[in-house]
Order: structure tokens, then sequence, then C-alpha cells
């Protein structure tokens, strides 16, 4: 409500609001009124997104949203097919450019160029924090050759995301030009629909038990899963594919086929348990997804907020469970605290926690502890399966002696 006549006065902005709040339409709607009707001349509005699962999704509802209009929507799907297949005359075939920065820029650098951005008339930026996390160089570099490349003289920039840093918020306000700044409720919190739960499972050890204590008690699917890397999210799939529910996993060293594949087969209910990482952590919209879990605690509240965010969407009530050990002790008083502002009921000793120096807190964010293998399978076993990888760590006696007692 706030943001669209913003932008159709013509005016950049940078909007904060909640996850599930409709943020892909505050900026789609205008940004097609705009246009109005397609024109042979080139791409005319951009959209960059942080992950190429939340680039499809952007595209998809561009395409519904546009549908009998005959706006010509199109989506980089593999950077070296298109660095053929563009041209200046084929650009003209479009009228609005779905990417992620990595592709976009890798079509900007062929000699000549293999995309024409001169006719941009929008430039969307999509979870602009998640794309500013890397610090002053990455992403800002790539942001400066996709400005210079938007040479139109009528071209209009805005930036949106659930989250957003002081840092993200500077840059804007050197950078773009007549700004507004949008902010719904307060900055950096969780939704109120969400019914948020922590859960103290002593070791890493313990949150196996817990998970399957969850399954066996029964829940109600959809429910995503939260690891803090694709080699856990692996071992937790090969943990719960025997545990007669419907699981899948998605992670970055999956080709785009299969994580398309996973993501429908979710969608569409043939997938009950998705575990995750942070991949799925922003933008993506689920319906119904009735409980997310964070089997491994989140690097810091906005990961944690964005996760959440899963559910709880448009409205409709959700669950969040998180998992947490001795080890998640340094970052729980801020997660505790985002609850707590949500209206959730935290015990009062994990807000008076002591504050962690925000350099520590940053090294934490790039850099999350080390956790113990989750496979609960001994290793002369696996060996015999063919499943076990060179680089796998040796298990600890006492981590042997836990197997064979859930065994």
């Amino acid at each position: 409500m706030q943001a669209i006549p913003i932008m159709m006065h013509g005016r950049e902005v940078l909007a904060c609001a909640p996850t599930g709040s409709g943020k892909t339409l505050a900026f789609s709607l205008p940004l097609l009124a705009h246009l109005q009707q397609p024109a042979n001349l080139g791409f005319r509005a951009l959209i960059i997104s942080p992950t190429r699962e939340l680039a499809s999704q952007t595209h998809r509802e561009l395409l519904r949203l546009s549908e009998g209009v005959g706006f010509r929507v199109h989506i980089i799907d593999k950077a070296s097919l298109a660095a053929k297949k563009y041209g200046p005359q084929s650009n003209k075939k479009y009228d609005i450019l779905v990417s992620t920065p990595n592709r976009l820029i890798y079509l900007l650098k062929q000699d000549p160029p293999a995309v024409d951005l001169s006719s941009v008339e929008w430039l969307v930026v999509d979870e602009s924090d998640k794309l500013f996390e890397d610090g002053k160089t990455g992403f800002r570099e790539q942001l400066a050759t996709v400005f210079l490349a938007c040479s139109g003289a009528k071209v209009r920039r805005a930036f949106y995301s659930a989250t957003c840093t002081p840092e993200v918020e500077q840059w804007c306000r050197l950078n773009l030009d007549n700004l507004v700044s949008v902010n719904i409720g307060h900055r950096n919190t969780a939704v109120e629909t969400v019914e948020q739960e922590l859960l103290f499972v002593g070791t890493e050890n313990g949150k196996l038990v817990a998970m399957r204590d969850i399954i066996k008690k029964g829940f109600l699917p959809p429910m995503l899963v939260f690891v803090q890397s694709k080699e856990r999210a692996r071992e937790l799939f090969h943990e719960l594919v025997y545990e007669g529910i419907n699981v899948d996993v998605i992670h970055a060293e999956r080709t785009q086929q299969q994580r398309e594949n996973v993501v429908n087969s979710f969608r569409s209910g043939k997938i009950w348990v998705l575990i995750c990482t942070a991949l799925l952590a922003r933008g993506i919209d689920f319906k119904g997804v009735n409980l997310v879990l964070n089997y491994d605690f989140p690097t810091s509240a906005v990961e944690y907020i964005h996760r959440i965010g899963r559910t709880g969407r448009a409205g409709h009530q959700g669950k969040a469970i998180t998992f947490f050990t001795e080890n998640d002790k340094p970052l729980l008083r801020s997660i505790a605290n985002v609850i707590k502002q949500a209206g959730c009921p935290v015990p009062d000793y994990m807000i008076g926690f002591k504050k962690i120096h925000s350099k520590a807190k940053r090294r934490l964010e790039k850099k999350p502890p080390k956790r113990t293998t989750i496979c609960t399978t001994p290793r002369f076993l696996m060996k015999k399966r063919g499943k076990v990888q060179k680089k796998e760590p040796e298990k600890k006696v006492s981590d042997l002696f836990f197997c064979f007692f859930c065994l």
C-alpha cells in the first residue's frame, strides 16, 4: 500500500517489509503499469534476485500478472548459452529481464556486451541486503557495472527486502536520487503470525533424537528443515529417508533441473519434508508451510527472520522450532530478542546473556561453528554401501556408542 503509489510517482524507493507481506506484487504492479504496453525497444525493466529459485519465482509471478497484456518476460537460465543467443537485435524480443547478478555480469562483460540495457526504465533489486552481505566488494562492484549499463535517461531504481542493514540504507542514500524509504513495522523483526519456540537438545546428537520425536508424535506437513551446510543436508536426508515420510533435499550442488523438480514437488505436496540450506531462506513463497525447523542454529538474527518467514505468510498461521545446544550460546541472545519482540515467550536468562562483540558476531556469521556428523551409521557399514566419501571425518568413539544406542 505504501510502496506502490511511490513507484507510480516515479520516485526511487528503499522498502523494508515483513516476510510474506507481498513485496513482489508491490514492485511488479507499478513496473507493469509504467511500461503500459509491449514495445520493440529491448529490455525496459530489470529485476535482480540473489538466487535462481527466487528469480524463477519472480519470473513466474510476472508472467501471471501480465497475462493477456502481451509483455515478454525473460529469465536468464544459462549465461553461456545466453551469450550466444542474445545480441542488439534479439534483445528487442523482450520487455522485462529477471536474473541473478553473476549471470547478468557475465553477459555484460562479453566483448561486445551480450545484453543491451540502455532502454531500461526500472531497475529493481530484490532481497537487497542479501546482495550486500559480502561487504564493499562483490555485489557492490557488480551493481556499479549494472548501473553503467542502464544508461537510459529515464531509469529509476527500487530496493526491496524483509530486513535492512545500515550499510544498505547508507549506500542507497548516497547512490539513489530523490529516495523514499518505506518501513512497514519495526525493522528486522519476525512476523507475529509465526508461533516460535526454542528447544534445548543438549548436544549435536540430541538433535536427531528430537527430530525423530517430532516425526513420531506426528506433524502437519509440509515442513522445511534448515541446516548450515550442504554436507549436513545430505547427511540428514540419509537419516530421515527411512523414517516412512516423503523427504527430499535441496542444496547448491544439485543441478538446476534437480532443484526445480524438488521445489515443484514440494509445492504440489509430493514432498512432506524438505531439507535445505540458506539457499531457500529468502523470498521463496511456499503456500501453506506449517512448520519451519531450524535443525542448525541460524548464524544471525537476520538469517533467523528469513528462515522462519517461509511460514506464517500472507496472514496465515505457522510454527517455527529452533534447536540449540551449548555451542550456540553466543548467538542465543539475539535470536531470543527477536522471538520476544514478536510476542512469543522466552526464558529471562536468555535475554540476560552477555552481548557478544560485533567482530565476534561477524566472524560467526561468516564461519559457523563446526558440528559433529549427523550420520549414525558406523563407517564400515557406509563403506560397504559405497556411500562414504574419502574426506569424511573419522567418528569419535562416543559417537559410535550413541550410534549403536539409536540403532
